[in-house]
């Protein structure tokens, strides 16, 4: 195999199928499509590419600087193909929750912009929102940027129309898959697959996964973030169903493990979920002792997305399951709150806080990232990002117990886990603000600035 350009090597990633005495299914082969071996680490160099491709030579010659709102693979994939043809590349988010990935864009050479949005993607109703207001800017005539816009571009699904579907089809000799399972990030690689398997066969079911709810599984929406992204069509999916960040490390471990498929969460969150809704279908006739081992007769065959590679999450495993690390557990981690436990974490309303505020001076901590606290915060109250505070809380109570806490972030989901975790541990008055600082500032009470 030989290429002139690595942007050559993009694509035809190969379909692996996973040996079935470690998925448990009797009448269904469960293929791997590894676009973890892209050149660039992930299934995000095909859209990449396709995106950036028809403006690099004007955006070299004009001065302008790639921009992306991204987190993630995209970013990387664009900071590299940006790179090598001397243009910039930025990316603007709302915080970098994976370190190794913050690290790889700066090595790169890419700037690294952050900015207290709301939530990981963008949210075109709320146009208070700084990620939705910078990405406006981004689209007025003029720009100095060459703006991919990955949650809106048809480009992003036509990468995986003209490249992931066909492949597929063409590695199974010629026939769709009855199940394609896929993480729902952006949309553009289930969108643009599905939508060639079911011009092959109309019959083909197509499963999206999305993270559990106040759970973070990295390059996966939750469901409510889900509804927020342009490429996003419900009617795409016969099935969506979520996975927690244990499910998604549990399917990472079964990958590179027993199947030496070295990959992430996201791919770990794939795997777990299409073995648990294969599990319930696997119900037809199991192969009689004539049948070709590899392929008896009548069999059914599903696909899912391996999408990126495992180096650059051994932090986020860490701070999950530090025992998979040799580390001892950490009981005092928020990783180890329950759903029950979250539910039932204090918490207080925004009225009731100010008037808390006023009368008994709790500790306010807000934990959104040194960005959003500087943009805009509560008078009086400390910026503690959520990372470090749970290093601090990992070492014991780090807060005198005769003090109220309140504990505030964007939207009112990582403060209730905190407050959940303080509780446990015995503190007395700790709260979570409802809403976070979105519903603080959408009643109107006071923020400063810094």
């Amino acid at each position: 195999m030989r290429f002139e350009r690595i942007t050559d090597a993009i694509g035809n990633t190969p379909l692996v199928r996973i040996d079935p005495s470690v998925h448990g299914l009797r009448t269904i082969d469960l293929y791997a499509k590894l676009e973890m071996l892209n050149p660039f680490g992930s299934v995000k160099d095909r859209a990449a590419w396709n995106m950036v491709r028809p403006g690099l030579s004007a955006a070299a010659d004009e001065d302008r600087t790639v921009i992306e709102l991204s987190s993630g693979n995209t970013a990387k994939a664009l900071a590299v193909l940006a790179g090598m043809h001397g243009v910039p590349f930025k990316t603007v988010t709302n915080r970098m929750r994976i370190p190794e990935i913050k690290d790889l864009l700066l090595l790169l050479g890419a700037e690294v912009e952050e900015l207290p949005g709301q939530t990981e993607c963008l949210d075109p109703t709320n146009t208070d929102d700084p990620l939705t207001a910078f990405h406006q800017t981004l689209t007025e005539p003029g720009s100095a940027y060459l703006y991919t816009d990955q949650y809106y571009n048809d480009r992003n699904t036509q990468a995986h129309v003209e490249g992931t579907g066909p492949e597929i089809v063409k590695d199974l000799d010629g026939r769709a898959p009855d199940w394609f399972i896929a993480c729902v990030g952006t949309a553009g690689s289930s969108t643009g697959v599905a939508r060639v398997l079911r011009e092959h066969d109309p019959r083909v079911e197509v499963v999206g996964l999305v993270s559990h709810k106040a759970d973070f599984v990295p390059g996966i929406r939750t469901i409510d973030e889900v509804q927020e992204v342009g490429l996003f069509d419900p009617g795409t999916y016969g099935t969506i169903a979520s996975v927690t960040a244990d499910e998604a490390i549990d399917g990472m471990l079964t990958l590179a493990r027993r199947c030496g498929i070295l990959a992430g969460p996201t791919s770990g969150a794939a795997y777990f979920g299409a073995v648990r809704h294969l599990r319930e279908l696997d119900d037809g006739p199991a192969p009689g002792p004539d049948s070709d081992p590899d392929r008896p007769a009548g069999r059914r065959t599903a696909v899912f997305i391996v999408c990126d590679r495992i180096e650059s999450y051994l932090g986020y495993v860490r701070q999950r399951r530090p025992e998979l690390l040799g580390r001892p557990p950490q009981p005092n981690s928020v990783a180890t709150v329950s759903d029950a436990e979250v539910r039932g974490a204090p918490d207080i309303g925004v009225e009731d806080a100010r008037r808390w505020i006023e009368h008994d001076r709790p500790l306010v901590v807000d934990l959104r990232s040194p960005f959003a606290y500087t943009a805009l915060h509560i008078a009086g109250s400390v910026n503690i990002v959520d990372e470090l505070f749970g290093e601090l809380v990992r070492g014991g109570l780090p807060f005198s117990k005769s003090r109220p806490v309140l504990l505030a972030c964007p939207v009112g989901e990582q403060s209730a886990k905190y407050a959940a975790l303080l509780a446990r541990m015995g503190h007395p008055d700790v709260r979570s603000l409802r809403g976070g600082i979105i519903a603080w500032r959408d009643a109107g009470a006071p923020l400063v600035r810094e």
